[in-house]
């Protein structure tokens, strides 16, 4: 029995996803004319109460057409040092919007409204980049699935409107954030003025996200997706997985979370972990006691019983509960934890 737990990007399509794809109604989407992709566009678009949606074939290019949208070269947004549009994009803010990133240092991922402030350069001292964007990931990622206190977002939003800021949200794990704090997608996209979401994390889904925003500001992107080469055909296979998975996918997202917690507690028993950073979706990021046993000999023993985690580093490593790690899985992977203590 071979355990994935690297990444929530790593599951299959169920087989209901499967007949939804293969029964799906097609077309050309360069055109605009995929059926199943302009369903989905406009379910998405409706869920959070936004004009428009565009479909993308990754979360990164939706997030790099956001920047693109509301910045020009030599401009700066503002984001948390773990931020994934500043460590996990390839250097695409520089490469495609020529903007630098002003790094706040915030708690797990996370910065505060006064944070932000303080990071804005004044936009008469033409010595410095101006100041345009802030952008805000939830969950936070690297800071462990953590999910931001919805007021503290709200309190960012007023210093965006009162300082003339674009506000967007890397949503790439945001249904996992809405069902752990019970909020909902109207919250989101009546404050953010961009949003991606993401398909193929926690949803389980092959392939896809999707830019949510004004209709003047979708229009625009249509245009910047087609030069970063974004533009698919008959991508309606792909569409009709994402709407089979917000009908069916995201309340259970709850078990991901479930098992998270518990193999969290089950790690804090052994002797060689040092730390494990809270939980609160189905991300888990811990540290192993090194004096006891590297991370590198720990990674190999788990290897060794065809089970696979992603070490980040410095000690830490992280596992991510997803649509595929079933029960069965679940109680092997804390034998074999145990075995190894």
């Amino acid at each position: 029995m071979e355990i994935n737990l690297i990444s929530d990007t790593v599951t299959k399509p169920t087989k209901g996803m499967l007949d939804a794809m293969m029964s799906a109604k097609v077309g050309d989407d360069v055109f605009k004319a995929d059926p199943t992709v302009n369903a989905l566009e406009e379910k998405v678009a409706k869920l959070f109460n936004k004009e428009a949606a565009l479909f993308f074939p990754s979360g990164t290019m939706a997030n790099q057409t956001a920047i693109k949208l509301h910045t020009n070269p030599g401009d700066q947004l503002i984001c948390d040092k773990y931020a994934h549009v500043y460590n996990y994009e390839g250097g695409g803010v520089s490469f495609n919007s020529g903007v630098s990133c002003k790094l706040v240092d915030g708690h797990r991922g996370m910065m505060t409204a006064a944070q932000v402030l303080e990071a804005i350069n004044p936009p008469d001292f033409y010595h410095s980049p101006l100041t345009k964007l802030v952008c805000i990931e939830n969950t936070a990622n690297k800071g462990g699935g953590a999910c931001w206190d919805f007021e503290e977002l709200k309190q960012i939003k007023n210093v965006c409107s009162d300082n003339n800021l674009s506000y967007h949200l890397d949503g790439a794990r945001l249904w996992n954030a809405l069902v752990a704090k019970k909020e909902s997608p109207e919250q989101y996209g009546n404050l953010f003025d961009t949003i991606s979401v993401c398909f193929s994390k926690g949803l389980g889904c092959p392939v896809g996200s999707v830019l949510l925003g004004s209709e003047a500001d979708i229009s625009k992107a249509l245009r910047i997706r087609k030069v970063l080469g974004g533009g698919m055909r008959q991508a309606g296979f792909l569409a009709a997985a994402a709407i089979f998975a917000l009908d069916h996918h995201i309340d259970r997202l709850a078990e991901d979370h479930l098992k998270a917690l518990e193999l969290g507690h089950f790690l804090q028993k052994l002797s060689f972990i040092k730390k494990v950073e809270p939980i609160e979706t189905n991300i888990i990021i811990f540290e192993i006691e090194e004096k006891t046993m590297s991370s590198d000999a720990f990674l190999s023993k788990l290897k060794a019983e065809n089970i696979q985690i992603i070490g980040m580093g410095q000690g830490k490593l992280r596992i991510v509960t997803h649509l595929d790690y079933t029960n069965d899985m679940h109680l092997r992977f804390q034998k074999i934890l145990q075995s190894i203590a």
